[in-house]
């Protein structure tokens, strides 16, 4: 009797194995297909735009933890977490749209000045183009 289970399971496996494939990457599309919608419907400034801004209208060097407190006053519908604002400042910086410092053990964040904000802009346009 063992043979005979173990042809039935060895039967059923290659047909759930054939159908498993099928339904995740339907699944999968059908939320890449609405992730993709979402943003062009939501009116919401984004998280990266509203740290710039901030970081334009200060006139000192502000930490992460400043500019999420900041962000969550100015903006409680958007549930900021310091982390993220974190994770964010780092790209700016990375992109030269703003300045790192470092005071002692404490990382301080600066917008990046205006000409060297247009001048990455214009490498990523020739970049782009």
């Amino acid at each position: 009797m063992k043979a005979t289970a173990s042809k039935k399971s060895a039967a059923k496996t290659p047909s759930a194995k054939a159908s498993s494939p099928k339904a995740p990457s339907a699944k999968a599309s059908s939320a890449k297909a609405s992730s993709a919608k979402a943003p062009k419907t939501d009116t919401k400034p984004t998280l990266v735009n509203l740290i710039r801004g901030h970081l334009e209208q200060q006139s000192e060097p502000r930490s992460a933890t400043e500019v999420a407190a900041a962000l969550t006053k100015a903006h409680p519908d958007h549930g900021v977490k310091t982390t993220v604002v974190r994770t964010t400042l780092e790209g700016l910086v990375a992109k030269s749209q703003a300045q790192r410092t470092k005071q002692g053990s404490s990382v301080f964040y600066t917008a990046a000045a205006a000409s060297e904000a247009a001048a990455a802009d214009s490498q990523q346009e020739a970049v782009a183009g």
